[in-house]
């Protein structure tokens, strides 16, 4: 009986083993996969598949969120990780973050806060190596010391915090990558580089589905998956933010602390802790004798990236990049000799991840510490010279509507003031500012007056809120460089992207609460049909309003010149939507035109006459007959992908309005009859895709009736041709100024080899603020009567149209915000920026900025709205 039993117990022992044994065991990738991490590229539902398997096998400690879905359909999820304990207090932990930090009201419980680590991968989705990390550092934090990068991970991570991983931010981008690569590989990768599988075809898979640039679109949020995953980002708020990257084949790692400069707001713990996660990052480089740098290249200024947005929003925020994105594929020889592999990138960056994760499980109480007092800071002293910003309704619905959506995406807080009142600017704070003084700034003028008038429904924002850092950084007029050589543009300032009356004061003023207002209105009412339905051209609704009737055929019409009727005045360019010309809709034309108006918002005037008392009557030559334009893109090789992406994304997404992507390759091949208006984008081998056959046909399509719009440096490609008015400066006369100068010594003007990347700068002009001298009785500036601010990237330098209209223009001092240097200064003094030529009975508008701008220079659409449907009737 003895014997049985101790058999028994033996028997539940071995049982109950098994089962502790089974339960501890997770799967490695290579079990999960079929293949050891390395070996190949993994599809994007593989690695989320192999996350789900190990949330099934770990169910108490870990946990898969998703977040939402791509364009193409494909998952979003991120993984949350902690110990048993942690995990069980998963949403408690949470919401005391964002209690602590104001974020939502009450008090947090109490309890131990852990910190909140957020690790993203592959936000650009050819740099594949980062989503085969991420299966690692699942592993490895889940089974120290059994990933197959065989790094020894410290308990205290998870001891000590919630670890957040992103596979993916761009499974779109990744998977074009991937199912490429994984076509061209043979069974033996060719590590030579110049083979097809190191050639990757245009667009790449760096960029979303419309060939947006994810990685710098934090702030604006103009693509889903941003806008998915910054609502689970507010809904964490998380202490650190660490995005995964990778660059050129030749280039070593790169790791904290960022070059300059930084933004004169990030905190001196926030720069400590730079240093701090560069010094744990470098110990388990230098003990693999793996190369790296730091404090190069990528700065922490431009407020719209992933390291810069959390840094902005309290949390410490990192870059890493590694050689080989898109062209090394598996493996690769590089100059030195060397082979780079797929497995060695991964350890980097699976290195990266444990050395960043620990840096900051090692001083968990302090981070969660200096966190809290950074939201303190900010709802009781916040940072900068203003301490609420007025930004005038104007009666254009369609800005402030857009401007409080980006608002609302970032959580920042706004009202209305409530009541009309004259608001004086206060007494300046002391400390830092941007470049202005005290008083009530106006961003339009870029000058202090002392007070300001404010209307009932005008927007005021208090800076006295958790999120005022990132709202001052947002509202900056002018942000300071504290070194010229930067990554990305060096101005954004929403009042200017949005073309919005904007004061700043430095006094607080809280807002009253907004009360909900309707989306569309239809005033004066008839008891008989009108006569026709009148719409303002104010802004972006106004375009899709406009695209959405010709969209469903019916005929509308715009006023070329103002015009008065029933005591209210009317700008150029308003919508005239007739009955007229529109009798075969019969009963439906009224309920087709107000639908059409209520889903955008947009405020319709119903009218019973045609006959005006100021300006041109309805029936007019100068009310111009709106026709519903076939559009075509030039895309593929040799164009510029992201400026594509914004002309696609702008009429597919924006104005639900079709459009055909043709291949440059294929111009040749165009049936121009089907087309009426041409769009070619940002490219740099236009003069190899138009040949002088390809051009003589586009020329005969011009004179025949057709629309060119030529953007950036698609316009270089035109200059000096046949038929093309464009020409660029004769710069003969600055030349001659400089020689009336006084000589230096030929070794007063030596150059040194050191200095040459800031040399390089004076020629240069990142992303810099310009107000354009604007022709505004040109139907391609009609609503932007209160003046446009182009976003300058290149030093352009065209003449004035001889014969043409020169719609907008630089003088001598139109600069506003951002960088320029001195010779790029001076390039574009007296130029042309927007330019319409008459050829035959077609036009070219020529645009030397992108007015689409990574679709958040919100202006900027409705001039190519004018460019689209405007111009030319």
């Amino acid at each position: 009986m003895k014997k049985i039993f101790i058999a028994c117990v033996v028997c539940l022992t071995f049982l109950s083993g098994t089962s502790l044994f089974a339960q501890s065991t997770l799967s490695s990738p290579a079990q999960f996969l079929g293949y050891a991490i390395g070996e190949r590229f993994t599809p994007h539902h593989r690695v989320l598949a192999y996350a789900e398997q190990i949330a099934r096998q770990a169910p108490n400690r870990i946990k898969v969120i998703p977040y939402g879905t791509t364009y193409e359909g494909r998952q979003l999820a991120v993984v949350a990780i902690g110990t048993e304990a942690n995990m069980a207090r998963l949403e408690e932990i949470r919401t005391d973050n964002l209690r602590r930090i104001g974020m939502l009201p009450g008090k947090p419980s109490g309890k131990t806060m852990p910190t909140i680590q957020w690790l993203s991968y592959n936000v650009h989705g050819n740099e594949a190596v980062s989503s085969e990390a991420f299966m690692d550092v699942l592993y490895g934090l889940l089974e120290p010391g059994k990933a197959s990068s065989q790094f020894t991970v410290s308990p205290k991570i998870l001891e000590t915090s919630i670890v957040i991983l992103d596979p993916g931010l761009n499974p779109d981008g990744h998977d074009r990558y991937v199912n490429w690569y994984n076509q061209m590989q043979g069974r033996v990768a060719d590590p030579t580089p110049f083979s097809r599988e190191h050639s990757e075809p245009w667009p790449g898979g760096r960029y979303t589905h419309y060939y947006f640039d994810p990685n710098r679109d934090w702030a604006w949020q103009t693509q889903e998956i941003t806008q998915q995953r910054m609502a689970l980002y507010q809904q964490w708020m998380p202490h650190l933010h660490g995005d995964f990257h990778e660059m050129a084949v030749e280039s070593p790692y790169y790791f904290a602390p960022s070059a300059k400069p930084y933004h004169e707001d990030i905190t001196p713990f926030q720069r400590q802790f730079q240093g701090i996660v560069g010094e744990y990052c470098s110990r388990y480089f230098d003990k693999n004798n793996w190369l790296y740098y730091t404090r190069e290249r990528f700065d922490l200024f431009y407020p719209s990236y992933g390291d810069t947005y959390p840094t902005y929003n309290g949390a410490i925020g990192m870059t890493y990049e590694q050689g080989g994105s898109g062209r090394a594929g598996l493996a690769i020889r590089k100059v030195d000799g060397d082979t780079l592999t797929l497995r060695q990138r991964i350890d980097h960056h699976v290195a990266a991840s444990f050395a960043t994760l620990e840096s900051v499980a090692d001083r968990s109480a302090e981070v969660v510490k200096e966190f809290g007092q950074f939201f303190d800071k900010a709802q009781a002293t916040p940072v900068g010279l203003y301490k609420t910003y007025v930004v005038k309704s104007g009666g254009d619905e369609g800005k402030l509507s857009a401007l409080r959506q980006l608002l609302d995406r970032n959580n920042i807080r706004y009202g209305v003031a409530g009541k009309t009142q004259t608001i004086s600017g206060g007494t300046a704070a002391k400390g830092k500012s941007s470049g202005t003084s005290a008083g009530v700034y106006n961003y339009m003028t870029q000058s202090n007056e002392k007070s300001v008038s404010v209307e009932e429904q005008d927007l005021v924002i208090s800076a006295h809120q958790p999120k005022s850092t990132l709202l001052k950084i947002l509202f900056e007029p002018k942000s300071m460089l504290e070194d010229s050589v930067t990554y990305d543009i060096t101005a954004w300032s929403l009042p200017y992207a949005y073309g919005l009356q904007t004061y700043g004061l430095t006094n607080r003023i809280d807002p009253a609460a907004m009360s909900a207002k309707p989306t569309s209105t239809t005033t004066i009412s008839t008891t008989t049909p009108p006569y026709a339905y009148l719409a303002r051209w104010q802004s972006m609704p106004s375009v899709q309003l406009l695209a959405g009737l010709l969209k469903k055929k019916i005929r509308v019409r715009s006023a070329e010149k103002p015009f008065e009727l029933n005591g209210q005045q009317y700008d150029a360019g308003t919508l005239l939507i007739t009955r007229a010309g529109n009798e075969r809709l019969g009963n439906q034309f009224d309920a087709v035109v107000k639908q059409e108006a209520l889903s955008l918002g947009v405020t319709l005037m119903p009218v019973t006459t045609g006959f005006v008392t100021k300006g041109s009557d309805f029936g007019s030559d100068f009310v111009m007959a709106l026709k519903a334009p076939r559009v075509a893109v030039v895309s593929g090789e040799g164009t510029v992908a992201t400026s594509v992406g914004e002309v696609w994304h702008y009429f597919d997404q924006e104005l639900k309005y079709p459009i055909s992507m043709v291949n440059g390759a294929d111009l040749g091949s165009v049936d121009w009859k089907q087309l009426d208006v041409l769009v070619l984008a940002n490219g740099y081998a236009y003069s190899r895709l138009i040949n002088e056959r390809t051009l003589t046909a586009i020329r005969d399509w011009i004179r025949g009736g057709g629309k060119l719009i030529v953007m950036e440096r698609a316009a270089a490609a035109f200059v000096g041709k046949e038929g093309f008015d464009l020409k660029e400066k004769d710069d003969k006369g600055e030349q001659d100024k400089a020689k009336g100068k006084k000589a230096l010594a030929l070794t007063d003007s030596l150059k040194t080899y050191a200095a040459r990347e800031r040399s390089a700068v004076s020629d240069e002009t990142p992303g810099s603020i310009y107000r354009l001298n604007l022709d505004t009785t040109h139907p391609l500036s009609f609503g932007l009567s209160g003046g446009y601010y182009t976003l300058v990237q290149e030093a352009h330098s065209y003449d004035m149209l001889k014969d043409g209209w020169n719609v907008g223009y630089l003088k001598d001092s139109n600069l506003v915000a951002g960088f320029a240097g001195t010779n790029a200064k001076e390039k574009l003094k007296q130029t042309l920026a927007i330019g319409v030529q008459d050829l035959g009975r077609g036009q070219v508008i020529y645009l030397a900025d992108n007015p689409l701008f990574r679709g958040f220079w919100y202006s900027g659409k409705l001039l190519f709205g004018n460019a689209v449907f405007m111009s030319g009737n």
